[in-house]
């Protein structure tokens, strides 16, 4: 995971814990995304030993299949039990969308531990203060613009993690500016993926590309 990546990720996190930015220091946003990420890591802790778990239980459920098949229970008691053809049926489909799910929460878990590391990274932590800096001096202009763009909706009953996901990416369009603008759009589009509905990402996409066009952004 690259340090901006890392960094507008934890900063997402810092939007979602805070009710009022105004009053706080870099101090406190610091604190608030270091308390976050130890919950992020302890959760994906959890999440690991359980998959862990549901692995075992798989493997047990396959072992039991091949030792009752009728094959082996025709076979002497002394040999070793043969491989057996497991039919796919609705339940073998279950138990294989549920090593899917698995597989997921290890993934985000290996990218959970792989922030906790990037969040002692001084560049990371500058960049995350920089976002909350930004939107702390430009809240009322960046949700004007939300406001402007989400047509038919109340900027005050968005989805909150679209309203920061939005909240961040134009901090760093309008006015930090010192990344491309596909990779900053491409960046929001996968916390919105990652983190919010299925309907996110276009209606995010959609609203970023109308900033780029009245801020003229090249």
């Amino acid at each position: 995971m690259q340090a901006r990546r890392a960094a507008r990720e934890l900063a997402l996190i810092l939007f979602s814990q805070m009710d009022s930015i105004q009053n706080l220091n870099k101090w406190d946003f610091q604190d608030i995304v270091l308390k976050s990420v130890r919950t992020l890591t302890n959760n994906s802790v959890d999440d690991l030993k359980s998959a862990a778990s549901s692995i075992l239980e798989m493997k047990a459920y396959v072992e039991d299949y091949e030792s009752n098949h009728k094959t082996n229970l025709e076979r002497p008691l002394e040999v070793s039990n043969v491989p057996v053809p497991m039919p796919m049926t609705s339940d073998m489909q279950c138990r294989l969308d549920e090593l899917l799910n698995i597989a997921e929460k290890t993934m985000l878990a290996l990218e959970i531990a792989e922030m906790t590391a990037l969040e002692e990274n001084s560049d990371v932590k500058e960049y995350i203060i920089k976002i909350a800096d930004t939107f702390k001096e430009h809240k009322e202009e960046i949700d004007e613009q939300i406001k402007k763009f989400a047509l038919g909706w109340d900027i005050n009953r968005l989805v909150r993690m679209d309203k920061d996901i939005l909240r961040i990416a134009i901090c760093e369009l309008v006015y930090i500016k010192d990344a491309p603008l596909k990779v900053i759009i491409d960046e929001a589009l996968e916390l919105a993926k990652k983190y919010s509905t299925d309907d996110s990402a276009s209606f995010i996409n959609g609203i970023l590309g109308k900033v780029v066009i009245e801020n003229n952004l090249k």
